[in-house]
């Protein structure tokens, strides 16, 4: 039997901006909410890319009864735009492009302009406190945080997060949103760099890198410890790798200008494989290789 949430989406419109690994997944899991969803990004390769990715994601998840509905319909809720103007439509906008603050400005800046006073805008960030984003617009009553972990259709987790300024009705709308997504949300009340569970994990990967870049110990011997010691379900480095090792340096870089060095490891590892090109899982080599059928495989062993 599906373990899917009731829908609370009744056709009402999200718009997504970013159509990366995280976008494409939130734009997934409003749509198999009930919600209709435009989808936007600035590379329309992406964004075919994210559809693509989607229509794989729910026909999978259908054949394993994890979802009620048609995956066609679910996939006829999203729709491809080339630009921000169904923010004046919006429910809800959700933004998911790079951690890049002045992007995330340049942004919110248009939708603050374009979207009703009424409409939340959320950020997912990772690192970025949710009062900066929201310090270039009219209304920073309006915004809040919504982090999703990826993959976001199998993760149950988001931190709802108040901005300095967010008002209390936004932010219970937030945690009723993401309950409405059948996801669990977190409600974290101050707005702090990195928030809650990227601060908690940023230690451990801090120190779990550091050892690996010191020949101590394997990656797979880290996230195989990690598992089977502290129950976690995937490892420190898996989790990397799903998330985009170039993600993790633009993190870190964010975390460098908010002053929370604390958080970074001391090795510069991490920047020496995305200048090798070793993104991660999407670029089918990071601290693993992914043979074309998404395999994992350690670095050093032949498929």
């Amino acid at each position: 039997m599906s373990d899917e949430p009731k829908k609370g989406g009744n056709g009402e419109l999200v718009l997504v901006l970013g159509a990366g690994f995280m976008g494409a997944g939130i734009a997934q899991v409003c749509a198999q909410a009930g919600y209709r969803v435009h989808l936007y990004d600035v590379k329309p390769e992406a964004q075919e890319k994210a559809l693509e990715g989607v229509a794989f994601s729910v026909n999978k998840l259908a054949s394993k009864g994890l979802i009620s509905d048609d995956p066609s319909a679910v996939l006829d809720r999203v729709k491809l735009v080339d630009g921000l103007g169904s923010a004046a439509d919006a429910a809800w906008v959700i933004e998911a492009v790079l951690e890049i603050e002045a992007l995330k400005h340049e942004l919110f800046s248009e939708l603050d302009r374009l979207a009703p006073a009424s409409t939340p805008l959320a950020s997912n960030t990772s690192s970025i406190p949710i009062s900066r984003i929201a310090a270039v617009t009219q209304h920073p009553e309006r915004v809040l945080g919504l982090h999703f972990f990826g993959p976001v259709p199998l993760m149950a987790l988001v931190e709802v997060v108040k901005g300095n300024d967010t008002s209390e009705e936004v932010f219970e709308r937030g945690v009723s949103f993401v309950a409405g997504l059948g996801k669990t949300p977190v409600r974290v009340k101050k707005d702090i760099p990195c928030f809650v569970m990227n601060r908690i994990f940023s230690a451990a990967f801090r120190e779990a890198a550091d050892l690996v870049a010191e020949g101590v110990v394997s990656p797979e011997d880290v996230d195989i410890g990690m598992k089977l010691g502290y129950g976690w379900n995937a490892g420190p480095f898996e989790i990397a790798d799903n998330a985009g090792l170039d993600t993790w340096v633009l993190i870190g870089e964010s975390m460098k200008a908010l002053g929370e060095e604390a958080l970074l490891g001391r090795t510069d590892m991490i920047v020496d494989m995305v200048q090798q090109g070793r993104l991660g899982r999407k670029a089918g080599k990071g601290f693993y290789r992914y043979t074309p059928e998404g395999k994992r495989v350690p670095w050093d062993q032949e498929d």
